[in-house]
């Protein structure tokens, strides 16, 4: 494990897993919650993850853009975008809303023209993997080529499961036994 890998997963430790009774996105109940925003969106910790996330999609293969549904993914990309600039890597981030605009150009996903590109699928914790494949169809629609789904904390909830039947790879960089959740 790298070094910094670790004090990302202390930071997520510490900072971002709450204990009680929660209702996920997805419906389901659960007794502990990771709110990746309250360390994303953390000056010490988003260079962190953008780090992180980078060293786990190194190896995939001419990805020009990462991002997905916003709100969750937003950071993580900006994290990716930014560390990856400055390892000299040339990655562009992008945003799918849940919606396409009702004004202006009328665009679900904004950032850079992806037809024809092959991009990754970021989210911050994954629990049924619906996030990924919402941001999949809307991508697929404007001609993206997806190369895979990258998520900072895997729930072990079936998300791996599900992106994997519908065809995509799934990248984790942390699992619920790294954080002492299991």
């Amino acid at each position: 494990m790298t070094d910094t890998r670790q004090k990302l997963i202390d930071f997520i430790s510490a900072e971002a897993v709450f204990h009680g009774d929660f209702v996920l996105t997805s419906g389901k109940k659960a007794t502990y919650y990771v709110d990746l925003r309250r360390v994303s969106l953390d000056h010490r910790v988003a260079p962190l993850i953008g780090q992180v996330m980078l060293d786990l999609i190194n190896d995939v293969p001419d990805v020009v853009a990462v991002g997905g549904m916003t709100m969750g993914a937003d950071p993580i990309a900006a994290a990716v975008m930014h560390q990856g600039a400055a390892r000299g890597a040339n990655y562009d981030a992008f945003v799918v809303r849940k919606e396409p605009k009702d004004h202006g150009r009328g665009r679900q996903v904004e950032g850079p023209d992806l037809a024809g590109k092959r991009v990754i699928v970021l989210e911050d914790t994954s629990t049924t993997g619906g996030s990924p494949l919402a941001a999949i169809e809307a991508l697929l629609k404007v001609g993206a080529e997806i190369a895979g789904v990258a998520v900072v904390v895997d729930r072990n909830t079936g998300a791996r499961e599900v992106i994997e039947a519908a065809g995509y790879p799934y990248f984790a960089a942390i699992s619920l036994e790294d954080l002492g959740l299991n």
